[in-house]
C-alpha cells in the first residue's frame, strides 16, 4: 500500500462518505468582498455533521476498515472536533470508539463526544500527554488508532471538501483553509493540484503556534510550541504523512494575529449571520491581514467548524 495519499483516494472517499455527510453550501457576502478587496467563496464545514470538516475524515478512516479490524474498535486523541468525528462515526458503524482527551479541552466539544457515546480517557494538556496514553489503552483494547490528521484515509476524507468547492466554484485564483495537524490542508491540496493545478493553496495558524509555517520555510518538521491561540483545535503540529504532501504543494502558510482571529470570528457572526469557532477564523484573518495574497482575486476558504462554547465568547 502507499504510504501517501493521492487524489484517487479523494474520489474513493468521495463515494465511501458520501452517505453518511452533508454536501455543505458556499456562500458568499457582498459586504466581505468589498472589504477585502477580493472575491471570497466560504465553504461552510461548519454545517456539517459533527459541526466540522473531522466528520468527512473520521467517516473515510472508520468505513475503510475491514471487519476484522473493527471487531475491537477505535481509539483517537483530540481535544475536540475530531473527537466528536470519530464518536460519531464509530457509532453509525456500530463499533465502540475510545477518545482520549486533554484535561483543559472545552466543555462544549467534551458532551459532544459523550452525546454520540463514545468514552472518553484523560490525559495531560500536552501532545505528548496524549500519545502516550493512547499508546496504553491500544495495548489494553487492541483498538484501531486513527490519527487527528497524519492518517492515510483522514486526510484522502478532508480532501472531498476542496473538491466539492472546486466543482461549485471553479476558477479559484486560491482556495486557503487554516492548518494545525495539516490533514485538511494536505487533503485540500490533494484536491487543488489535481482539478485546478494554476490555483494556490494557502494554510493560515495563529502566529503564537507558526510550527506549520517554519516547517514549510525550513523543509523539516518542528514540534509545536504549545503556546496559547484562542485557536485551540491547532494547537497541534503537522506529521510524516501528511507535511510530504504539503510542501510538495502548498505555496504559503500564512500567520495571524490572536486579535485578528478574533476580529473574523466577529465579523462572520454579524455579517454573515453564521456561528464559525475560531481555527475556521484563522484564514478569514490571513484575508485582513495579508491583504497582498488576496486583492482582486477568487478565493475560496473553507470553514472549517462551528462548535463554540456559547459561555465564553472572546468578545463577552
Amino acid at each position: 500500500m502507499r504510504t501517501l495519499p493521492v487524489f484517487d483516494d479523494v474520489i474513493e472517499a468521495t463515494g465511501r462518505i458520501q452517505p453518511h455527510i452533508h454536501r455543505t453550501p458556499v456562500l458568499t457576502s457582498r459586504t466581505l468582498n468589498k472589504m477585502a478587496d477580493a472575491a471570497l467563496f466560504l465553504k461552510a464545514e461548519n454545517f456539517q455533521r459533527v459541526g466540522a470538516f473531522k466528520a468527512r475524515g473520521a467517516c473515510n478512516a472508520i468505513f475503510a476498515l475491514s471487519e476484522d479490524e473493527a471487531r475491537h474498535g477505535v481509539t483517537t486523541h483530540s481535544s475536540g472536533n475530531h473527537a466528536q468525528a470519530i464518536a460519531f462515526a464509530a457509532g453509525l458503524r456500530g463499533i465502540p470508539a475510545i477518545v482520549v482527551m486533554p484535561e483543559d479541552a472545552p466543555p462544549v466539544k467534551v458532551a459532544a463526544v459523550q452525546d454520540y457515546g463514545a468514552k472518553i480517557v484523560w490525559a495531560g494538556s500536552t501532545p505528548l500527554d496524549r500519545e502516550q496514553t493512547v499508546q496504553t489503552v491500544l495495548e489494553q483494547t487492541g483498538a484501531v488508532f486513527i490519527h487527528p490528521s497524519n492518517d492515510f484515509y483522514v486526510i484522502a476524507g478532508q480532501g472531498t471538501a476542496a473538491l466539492e468547492l472546486l466543482e461549485d466554484v471553479p476558477d479559484l485564483d486560491v482556495v486557503m483553509t487554516p492548518v494545525g495537524g495539516g490533514g485538511l490542508l494536505a487533503g485540500t491540496a490533494l484536491s487543488v493540484k489535481a482539478l485546478s493545478p494554476r490555483t494556490r493553496v494557502i494554510g493560515a495558524e495563529p502566529e503564537t503556534v507558526d510550527d506549520a509555517a517554519r516547517s514549510l520555510r525550513d523543509g523539516r518538521i518542528y514540534p509545536p510550541t504549545n503556546a496559547y491561540t484562542i485557536a485551540d483545535g491547532l494547537r497541534t503540529f503537522l506529521g510524516d504523512i501528511s507535511f510530504p504532501i504539503i510542501y510538495e504543494h502548498v505555496s504559503e502558510i500564512a500567520t495571524v494575529t490572536e486579535a485578528g482571529i478574533v476580529a473574523a470570528m466577529r465579523l462572520i457572526w454579524e455579517r454573515m449571520k453564521i456561528i464559525i469557532e475560531p481555527s475556521a477564523a484563522v484564514p478569514v484573518a490571513a484575508v485582513f491581514e495579508h491583504p497582498d495574497l488576496v486583492c482582486g482575486r477568487r478565493i475560496g476558504i473553507i470553514l472549517s467548524g462551528g462548535n463554540v462554547d456559547l459561555n465564553h465568547l472572546p468578545w463577552s
